[in-house]
């Protein structure tokens, strides 16, 4: 499953990022990395931007961004 697929409250766990040269680059710099958790917070009512919590901290990505995060819900 992808990060864009994670619904509004739920939690999950970093398996890989897929990308290539900057982007991927960027999305491991603001801390997504793998075996990190992350929950979602919530999403634009157009479903774009969302909003996650992870590593102490809120972040805003784009759909096209999210989707490049590979990840496993878990339950906390």
């Amino acid at each position: 499953m992808t990060l864009d697929k994670l619904g509004i409250g739920k939690y999950g766990r970093i398996i890989a990022v897929r990308g290539h040269g900057r982007l991927r680059h960027r999305l491991l710099d603001m801390g997504l990395t793998p075996r990190v958790i992350i929950h979602m917070q919530r999403k634009a009512p157009m479903g774009d931007p969302v909003s996650i919590y992870l590593r102490g901290y809120e972040l805003t990505l784009r759909l096209e961004d999210a989707s490049m995060i590979e990840i496993e819900e878990v339950s906390i």
